[in-house]
């Protein structure tokens, strides 16, 4: 089996991944010696490749430019409604990897990575690369994450993750529990809720807002999941502080009252949910719109988690691992989201560039 050496192994070609590939092309790094890319998925988009089909440019959450291209260049005439996200953002993304000649290699699976000091050993199936440094971009699409509660072995309907959902027609005539109080879940809520009857459960109260959170709010956001992560604390949602957008299909969801929420339920029964007061709902159906997790099991044996179950980081936008400064983690805290997954890759490359050179 070849060995390919190169000086950073980017893990991940979704936004944080593509915007650190520009980065090192940018400080004069190459596709091969300078760099390699490797992406488990079989093409360019990332985790937006597999969004589900009612998920359009007018109802997606933002699409953020990559740098030194605008996502509207490759946008067609056709109107928002119509274009979906998971047809337009790989078309995109596509067309950003074959502008800077990023080299993704796909669909190439990383399965573990090692510390062979100074270097690490980089194994994806029949590709393995001996790396100085390493971005991971791997994102979080693949980890959905379910909490556990007493009895869900035993119900009788449905269980899916929002990473499954396709389409609301597929509940019609049933009757379904939506978990979870973010984007997602009220995205989901307001589209099952007009072909069927619903329940929305959350843990906190939903908190909504008229308009566009500004710049204060997303501060605060960043500088909440930020302190997480500087102190090893696994990263927190951040919906708490910038609060659920009420948008006009929101508004009509409300008034047919999709948007009367419960709290959570304490355990669940082979045909509903119960709570801790006796009361129960049927269900045929529960959803878990509950999110995901960091996907980094391929870096376990760099034992880089610490007793709080996170990853303690530092750098100047906390994309660096404290404890070794070759390993840079994108899409991970304050880098999760899509506009700071474009910050976070100019500061990753430029830091990790600089550990380079030092070591």
């Amino acid at each position: 089996m070849d060995v390919i050496f190169t000086d950073v192994a980017v893990i991940g070609a979704g936004q944080a991944g593509l915007s650190a590939g520009y980065h090192l092309r940018k400080a004069g790094r190459s596709p091969g010696d300078g760099f390699v890319m490797l992406d488990r998925s079989p093409g360019p988009g990332g985790a937006w490749q597999y969004r589900w089909p009612s998920l359009t440019l007018r109802t997606v959450n933002g699409v953020h430019d990559l740098p030194g291209m605008a996502f509207a260049d490759t946008l067609t005439g056709a109107s928002p409604d119509k274009v979906t996200a998971a047809e337009a953002v790989p078309r995109y993304y596509r067309a950003y990897e074959e502008k800077f000649d990023l080299q993704v290699q796909r669909p190439v699976t990383v399965t573990v990575v090692c510390d062979r000091e100074p270097r690490f050993r980089v194994e994806a199936g029949e590709t393995v690369l001996s790396a100085r440094g390493l971005i991971n971009a791997t994102g979080t699409w693949e980890k959905p994450f379910i909490p556990h509660y007493q009895g869900a072995e035993t119900f009788r309907g449905r269980q899916l993750h929002t990473k499954d959902y396709s389409t609301p027609d597929a509940f019609t005539g049933k009757h379904v529990v939506v978990v979870g109080g973010g984007i997602s879940a009220v995205q989901l809520l307001d589209e099952i809720s007009q072909v069927t009857s619903t329940t929305w459960v959350t843990r906190r109260e939903p908190v909504f807002r008229d308009s566009e959170f500004g710049p204060e709010a997303g501060r605060a956001a960043v500088a909440m999941v930020e302190e997480r992560v500087r102190s090893g604390l696994p990263p927190g949602s951040v919906v708490s502080v910038t609060g659920l957008l009420l948008t006009d299909s929101l508004r009509a969801a409300r008034d047919r009252g999709a948007l009367q929420r419960l709290p959570m339920f304490s355990h669940i029964v082979p045909d509903g949910v119960v709570w801790a007061d006796g009361s129960t709902v049927r269900a045929d159906v529960i959803l878990w719109a509950t999110g995901f997790r960091s996907a980094l099991d391929h870096l376990a044996p760099l034992r880089l988690r610490g007793h709080g179950g996170g990853i303690v980081m530092d750098g100047r936008l906390t994309t660096r691992v404290a404890a070794d400064h070759r390993v840079h983690l994108l899409g991970y805290g304050p880098s999760a989201s899509t506009i700071g997954a474009n910050r976070a890759g100019r500061a990753a490359v430029s830091e990790l560039l600089e550990t380079l050179r030092i070591r």
